[in-house]
């Protein structure tokens, strides 16, 4: 860590308590000569044989993203233990009364592991271990579809990495069960908890809980939507009644083009309502690309890719039959019905379960 202007200088603090440091540095010819008083608080250690701290950190149950890390304790009794574990992208420091369970890591990755003992404010002795975590299909899955081959079964939130290790991670809602699974959700609706009325603004960068109700956001819409060809699922759920459209062709087009909705192939039980819709731009109450005699997102309570106005308005008023500005799916149940449940997801339409 040193450069033409700057130095990192690095120390292991002393074993005995200690004020403060004192650093004095100067150049080679001597020109320069300067003290540095440093006043921090640094952690105090215990010395001793009796106080040697914790031995025999090992790793056990090592999968591709978990790992069980355990101990021997120190003789004397201890407060907490101080754990530490990194490797590359991921740098974690817990604090624990016993052996860390299920630590999360990333695959195919070699972690070092630090632990301390801390009696009382003082810390013992450091103890350290390596372990590399297996490997999968995909260690850094860009989407539910990869995480579906890399073995998932499960639905629920899983972090993605969309433009891989090195980029920012991203945590999604992966259906691993409908015909086949490997589906990103990016639409909910079931309880009316979660107000869909909202500015362009919070249309982009997405809102609500994935555990609850959401939209993804279109930004990551035409993010994913442009790494590949995409099919899409809409899930519709009334009481008893369940029906779905599916779409083998499905895209978003960038915030220049007004997130414009590219869509069509229909196939399924609920009717098609969306191919209305087709090359239509996104709409919101504060932004009406291309309004035709009425401003559709003011007067239908969503937002959407309106046309003059809908066919279908999963975004719309949750629970309301007034006006057509209900959750609508007009194939299925016409405009005055406002649907209790859906889902709209998407996957690679090359996926093959």
């Amino acid at each position: 860590n040193i450069t033409e202007s700057k130095a990192l200088l690095l120390w292991r603090p002393a074993l005995a308590t200690v004020d403060h440091y004192v650093i004095v540095y100067s150049s080679e010819a001597g020109e320069l000569s300067l003290q540095l008083l440093l006043r921090r608080s640094f952690p105090n250690y215990v010395s001793g044989k009796k106080a040697d701290g914790p031995h025999d950190l090992r790793a056990s149950q090592v999968t591709p993203r978990t790992a069980v890390l355990s101990w021997k304790p120190p003789v004397s009794a201890v407060n907490s233990y101080k754990l530490s574990y990194y490797t590359d992208g991921q740098d974690s420091k817990v604090r624990l009364s016993h052996q860390l369970n299920k630590a999360e890591l990333y695959p195919s990755s070699t972690y070092t592991a630090h632990l301390q003992a801390e009696r009382d404010g003082l810390y013992m002795s450091t103890v350290s271990t390596d372990f590399t975590t297996g490997n999968l299909r995909f260690s850094f899955p860009s989407d539910c579809s990869q995480e579906k081959q890399n073995g998932a079964l499960e639905s629920g939130i899983v972090e993605v990495f969309p433009q891989g290790r090195e980029g920012k991670p991203l945590m999604l809602y992966c259906d691993m069960e409908t015909d086949g699974g490997g589906w990103t959700v990016f639409q909910r609706r079931k309880d009316g908890k979660t107000n869909f009325f909202r500015s362009w603004r919070e249309y982009s960068n997405g809102f609500g809980a994935l555990d609850g109700e959401f939209w993804l956001g279109n930004e990551q819409l035409h993010n994913f939507t442009k790494m590949s060809p995409m099919s899409l699922r809409v899930d519709l759920r009334a009481g008893d009644e369940s029906v779905y459209a599916h779409y083998s062709s499905f895209s978003v087009d960038s915030v220049k083009k007004h997130y414009t909705v590219r869509v069509s192939g229909y196939s399924g039980t609920a009717g098609d309502s969306l191919t209305y819709h087709n090359g239509r731009p996104f709409s919101t109450r504060d932004r009406d690309p291309q309004p035709f005699i009425t401003r559709c997102a003011m007067s239908y309570r969503g937002g959407w890719w309106y046309k003059n106005c809908h066919e279908a308005n999963l975004n719309g008023l949750y629970n309301t039959d007034t006006n057509h500005q209900g959750v609508i799916w007009t194939k299925w149940k016409g405009k005055d019905f406002s649907i209790p449940f859906t889902e709209m997801k998407f996957r690679p339409a090359s996926f093959r379960p």
